[in-house]
């Protein structure tokens, strides 16, 4: 008997839809009110020193490095190997972070895989 492709449960699938939307969401805060303002900029790189710059600068830093697309690609790969909720909520957050915070060449890749991983057998524990 064939196993069953991976394809999560109805509860699990809301709880993703809302951890995307929570991801993308504070991506786009971030984007457009603390990387893209000038304002902000200014204050923070003139010394103001508060959560707010910190976590922009935590932002510009794993922008730099491609770190949210590197992640989503590294974790979506794996989810396409071994599928799991786990795996595939962990990947899609990081997709939706790089799409928005410009890593959007690797953060699409991770998404196209995502997308893949709905072709694979789910696990057996599953």
């Amino acid at each position: 008997m064939p196993r069953r492709l991976f394809l999560p449960t109805k509860s699990a699938l809301t709880a993703l839809a809302a951890l995307a939307a929570c991801s993308v969401g504070c991506a786009l805060y971030m984007r457009y009110f603390g990387v893209q303002q000038t304002s902000v900029g200014l204050a923070c790189e003139g010394g103001l020193n508060n959560g707010f710059c910190m976590a922009r600068k935590l932002t510009i830093a794993l922008y730099e490095h491609s770190i949210f697309g590197v992640v989503a690609l590294g974790v979506a790969l794996i989810n396409l190997l071994r599928p799991s909720v786990a795996l595939f909520a962990f990947a899609l957050v990081f997709a939706g972070l790089g799409i928005v915070l410009y890593n959007f060449a690797l953060s699409g890749l991770a998404a196209a895989i995502l997308i893949l991983s709905f072709a694979r057998p789910a696990a057996a524990s599953e």
